[in-house]
């Protein structure tokens, strides 16, 4: 059952009407991203003390220095992994956090994996996707920047933390015309569209961003 939270159960439809509008406002108009979007109730997956800013355009906390991007960037993302009329086929996710957008991106394609390299993280994962009966989705416990190889290759791959160039390991598990969108730099950094096109790889710089790095090993 989806965890009960004081004055949010009884909103979270209203609340996330209203985050679709402003998604819309700020630019996002794939109708299959939004409807995902709108599917999933981002307030089961943040802190129960944070679940009133659940459908605020924020990222919040949670826990570990992490935190649960703002609805704008897991939308702006996945839209440019499906721009074109692209379906995003089969998908792996680093940086699965607390689930969430490993959840939306289940919306949109029945092969979802996602890695996340924190332990307590992950069983927030599965116990916040389990609350919604969200079952498709493939968790691991693993070093989010040497992929997932025995579930390669991948159509799309989605990147939640910033690294200052492309680990190799996720470009080679890249099927063709595969797409990767992850945010690059360390001071400064840009979302980042890779397209695998036959032997070359093209890059397109898109929104300036602000992630957590993209650590090495597991804790």
């Amino acid at each position: 059952m989806n965890r009960v939270v004081s004055g949010v159960g009884m909103t979270s439809q209203r609340t996330r009407a209203r985050m679709i509008e402003r998604l819309r406002e700020q630019g996002i108009d794939d109708e299959d991203v939004l409807a995902a979007i709108a599917a999933v109730p981002r307030h089961v997956f943040v802190e129960e003390a944070l679940a009133s800013r659940a459908y605020e355009d924020t990222a919040l906390p949670l826990g570990f220095s992490q935190t649960i991007s703002q609805p704008y960037v897991v939308a702006r993302m996945i839209e440019a992994l499906c721009a074109g009329g692209r379906r995003l086929g089969r998908t792996l996710e680093i940086g699965a956090g607390c689930g969430y957008q490993a959840a939306v991106l289940a919306q949109l394609t029945d092969e979802v994996f996602a890695v996340e390299r924190i332990a307590p993280l992950l069983a927030k994962a599965k116990l916040n996707l389990r609350a919604i009966k969200q079952l498709k989705v493939r968790l691991k416990h693993a070093d989010g920047r040497l992929g997932l190889p025995e579930a390669a290759p991948f159509d799309s791959i989605i990147v939640a933390a910033a690294a200052a160039r492309v680990p190799a390991a996720l470009v080679q598990q890249l099927a063709p015309g595969g797409r990767m969108i992850m945010p690059l730099g360390v001071a400064t950094q840009q979302l980042t569209l890779i397209e695998k096109q036959g032997e070359t790889f093209v890059e397109t710089r898109l929104d300036a961003v602000r992630f957590v790095p993209l650590l090495t090993g597991v804790e």
